[in-house]
């Protein structure tokens, strides 16, 4: 579903935030992005969703080439960014709905398939709720209901429960599992190392622009380590103390 090979990106101020990078993702995983702030991460995951060009190194998304196809990857995937993209005065249904005609879905279609995301995600009912007037849990599922209504193969999660409460931490683990038994791939990154643990097939932690680490949970924890021993032990930092206040 997604390989990269010596994937980098150097900024015009000289910053090279990723300094090749190589990754493999499989159809139907969901695999865990990890690593201290200033990583690499976020650039890395916004290269790979077009929306920053690489300087250097290749990659296939979904089955296209990053380089020579990106508007075929825009769409077969979906992203969900940190902060999220929900106007907080218009109605989340509406807003939801022009986002699906925005991908060439004709009204009655986009219609049906905004009634089956919502429905998918428990947020039927909410539809001319403002954004402003929901919960933060509530946000932050209309948020993956946009990176979903295209219906991709491909869904990238930048910290998706950053600042939620641990009810609706773990009511969004339920549906990123569900996504899976539903065969959308899942590729995420995370502060949250139970959330690594509990929800990521395989993790793969970055540092300094560079992959440093990758294996299943329980191979990262072999010896009896935590994963955040782990982490510490690869990276000389403690993901626990970035978690976002």
């Amino acid at each position: 579903m997604l390989t990269t090979k010596g994937l980098g990106k150097t900024f015009k101020s000289g910053v090279e935030a990723v300094r090749g990078v190589d990754l493999h993702v499989d159809e139907g995983e969901i695999v865990g992005f990890l690593g201290p702030n200033g990583a690499g991460k976020t650039t890395t995951m916004r290269m790979l969703t077009t929306l920053l060009t690489p300087t250097s190194g290749s990659a296939t998304v979904a089955g296209h080439d990053l380089l020579t196809d990106p508007r075929a990857i825009r769409r077969r995937v979906g992203y969900v960014s940190q902060h999220g993209g929900l106007s907080p005065a218009s109605p989340a249904g509406e807003e939801l709905e022009l986002h699906a005609m925005l991908y060439g879905l004709p009204r009655p279609a986009a219609r049906a398939r905004v009634a089956e995301v919502l429905a998918r995600l428990e947020l039927t009912g909410l539809e001319s709720t403002p954004g402003a007037a929901l919960s933060g849990g509530q946000q932050r599922r209309f948020d993956i209901a946009f990176g979903l209504v295209h219906d991709p193969v491909l869904l990238f999660l930048d910290e998706p429960t950053t600042g939620l409460d641990p009810q609706s931490r773990a009511n969004l683990w339920s549906h990123v599992r569900a996504l899976r038994e539903g065969g959308t791939t899942v590729f995420l990154t995370t502060h949250y190392l139970d959330e690594a643990d509990a929800l990521c097939d395989r993790i793969v932690i970055i540092d300094h622009g560079v992959v440093a680490a990758e294996g299943t949970p329980s191979q990262l924890k072999s010896g009896g380590r935590t994963l955040d021993q782990a982490f510490l032990d690869i990276t000389g930092r403690s993901l626990r103390e970035e978690v976002p206040a």
